[in-house]
């Protein structure tokens, strides 16, 4: 098929395409098919052709929307780079993708020179008059007449960078096959209104952003644009021009709902990605009828995976749904095979809109699109995401944390998110990450970042938070220190900056005093390399609770036990304590209103309408009612409020 908005501007010439936020402007289908032919030509003109690579480094305004759409329309692979990068890291994002191109615009000029710097015959196009004498202007040219190719599934529609928060940041191809897929599927759970409207503050350079440019012109629907998220402005948007749906993070939607209340009766759909949603945030909003669809997602699978209404999230706080239509879910173990329902074990996804693979540095490839990409990660299942998670006996998954969080303290495996998920309960912690610090006894010690607020209000009883913990976790999962801040460090898509929020506890986090002995009859086993296992002797394992049990042992086990206290006390840099915590403190963390946000969840990352059902009574599981009618589906705003 040829490049959507054509096909679109032939369907529905007069809807409404585009609104820009900041005064009102509005585009109909066919005014942007002429902003995007106009722009293709230009492009054409100076020498891109079907097949380049099209580096674009541009705000989130109008002009990038058409450069979306003028990449598809001539044959081109759109790469979208963002402004807040360094110049290191848009140089080898540039380098990575073999752009052919970049395209900037008068204040990311700056910005694209970084992105070509050393990297020869790669021109840069400014969309404005350029302020240097090595950029062409676009509109330098008359438009050259463009023959829209057809594009098969299988093309290279967008390559987007993962985050990198767990180590170099990878070129990710998604072909027109992916996203269309992932639009299809997103319907499905979400329902689409040909009057919907849907707010884009996220990123375009993320997928949370990305993908409801390219669903819109699909639905033909309209994409209401912000040049960037506030939360005050933000939520007023909403209301203004009475917004369906909406891409955030969990602490944008927190914010806007700290300035608002709440937000306009309009919306059917938030879709929330990107990291966790904290259960009091979901319960702040189901108390206020704000229709939040906790999703999880990915840059590699063009968005969702899975996506859980409101009413699924009533009496299972914590999951993030069922998987969308098309996509298959595993969980495996560390061989690779699946798990019973209910076990943890990494997250592995399959389907038509899950990347082919992640491209391979240019020396590295080899000829064919097949030779060019890392398929390394692939497996029996699928893709193996990297995330722990979980999937229960009804089908809804449960996303943990990343496999490579895991934290391996005296040889015994502890998932950050099982931890995350208990001290989120505590009534004064809105959020939480918990990290692995290294430690000279346990080889790495539990340590958590406790997000509080501004702590105006009550403050927090870190005694009670040290046994609300022992009630509920196991010794050794309990975290030995703690740090107190008003929210989590976060990267851009959203999702937690666990390098920041080990630094954060490496400088404000406190350990009370650290009891060798204590900890030793509370986790149940002697101190080991964590590259080694423990002693399998579950017999001689001690819960919390049994502490004054031990204690009151007899003379034997007492003397035994009080000469491993003793020995360990004598131990370099080991202080007393069984439970830690720490003093307030931690480091100012990336803003969400100037950081733009993404998703990928996720997600990353993601957009869409929404799904309901009338005839399901409360808490009760309801089946998937994805349905095949994409474009006259009309879902009633009051039950996908799950009302």
């Amino acid at each position: 098929m040829r490049d959507w908005l054509s096909h679109r501007v032939a369907a529905s010439p007069d809807a409404a395409a585009l609104v820009r936020a900041e005064d009102g402007e509005a585009w109909t289908y066919t005014d942007l098919d002429q902003l995007v032919s106009e722009t293709a030509g230009r492009l054409v003109a100076h020498g891109i052709e079907a097949g380049d690579r099209l580096g674009v480094i541009t705000p989130p305004y109008v002009g990038t929307v058409g450069l979306v759409h003028a990449a598809m329309r001539i044959g081109a692979t759109f790469v979208p780079l963002g402004q807040e990068l360094t110049p290191r890291e848009l140089s080898e994002r540039a380098e990575r993708a073999d752009l052919s191109a970049v395209v900037c615009a008068e204040p990311t000029e700056d910005d694209a020179l970084a992105a070509v710097d050393g990297i020869d015959d790669t021109p840069v196009f400014s969309v404005d008059d350029p302020t240097d004498g090595t950029v062409t202007a676009v509109h330098d040219v008359e438009p050259a007449t463009v023959d829209p190719p057809e594009w098969e599934f299988d093309d290279h529609l967008c390559i987007l960078f993962t985050s990198g928060t767990t180590g170099e940041p990878k070129p990710v191809p998604l072909t027109a096959g992916n996203v269309c897929s992932s639009a299809v599927a997103s319907a499905f759970r979400l329902g689409v209104d040909p009057g919907d409207r849907w707010l884009v503050s996220l990123s375009l350079h993320h997928m949370g952003g990305l993908a409801p440019v390219y669903r819109s012109a699909l639905y033909g629907t309209t994409l209401v644009l912000r040049e960037g998220f506030d939360a005050g402005g933000t939520a007023d948007d909403i209301d203004t021009y009475d917004v369906t749906g909406v891409s955030l993070v969990p602490t944008m939607l927190k914010r806007m709902l700290d300035r608002r209340g709440t937000l306009s009766d309009t919306l059917r759909v938030v879709l929330l990605g990107g990291a966790p949603a904290p259960d009091e945030l979901l319960e702040r909003c189901r108390d206020y009828s704000v229709p939040v669809y906790p999703t999880y997602g990915m840059t590699e699978s063009a968005s969702q995976i899975a996506t859980a209404t409101p009413r699924q999230t009533k009496g299972r706080l914590g999951t993030v749904g069922r998987p969308l239509f098309g996509t298959e879910v595993t969980v495996v173990d560390e061989d690779g095979a699946p798990v019973e329902a209910g076990e943890s074990g990494e997250i592995v996804v399959d389907g038509p809109t899950v990347s082919p693979g992640y491209l391979k540095p240019p020396t590295d490839a080899g000829d064919g699109a097949t030779a060019e990409l890392d398929q390394s990660t692939f497996g029996p299942h699928g893709l193996h995401t990297g995330d722990v998670g979980r999937i229960d006996e009804d089908g809804y998954l449960y996303v943990l944390n990343r496999l490579d969080d895991r934290i391996i303290t005296g040889g015994e495996n502890v998932e950050p998110g099982e931890v995350s998920d208990v001290l989120r309960e505590f009534p004064t912690v809105e959020d939480v990450a918990v990290v692995g610090l290294d430690d000279e006894m346990w080889g790495e010690r539990v340590a958590a970042l406790l997000a509080v607020g501004d702590r105006t209000g009550e403050p927090v009883d870190e005694a009670a938070l040290a046994s609300f913990a022992r009630e509920r976790l196991s010794g050794f999962k309990i975290p030995k220190t703690i740090a107190l801040v008003d929210e989590l460090p976060r990267t851009v898509s959203g999702t937690v900056d666990r390098e920041a929020a080990r630094e954060a506890l490496r400088e404000t986090g406190r350990d009370l005093n650290r009891d060798p002995e204590a900890e030793l009859k509370t986790a149940g086993f002697e101190p080991a390399d964590p590259a080694e296992p423990p002693d399998d002797d579950g017999d001689d394992r001690v819960e919390i609770d049994d502490a004054e049990e031990v204690a009151n042992a007899d003379d034997s086990a007492e003397n035994a036990d009080e000469s491993a206290g003793e020995a360990a006390d004598g131990a370099d840099g080991v202080d007393d304590s069984d439970v830690a915590t720490a003093g307030e403190g931690g480091s100012d963390v990336a803003d969400a209103d100037e950081s733009e946000g993404e998703d990928e969840n996720g997600d990353d990352e993601s957009e869409g309408e929404d799904e309901s059902g009338d005839d399901e009574s409360e808490g009760e599981d309801d089946p998937d009612e994805d349905t095949s009618e994409v474009d006259v589906e009309v879902v009633d705003a009051d039950d996908a409020r799950g009302e």
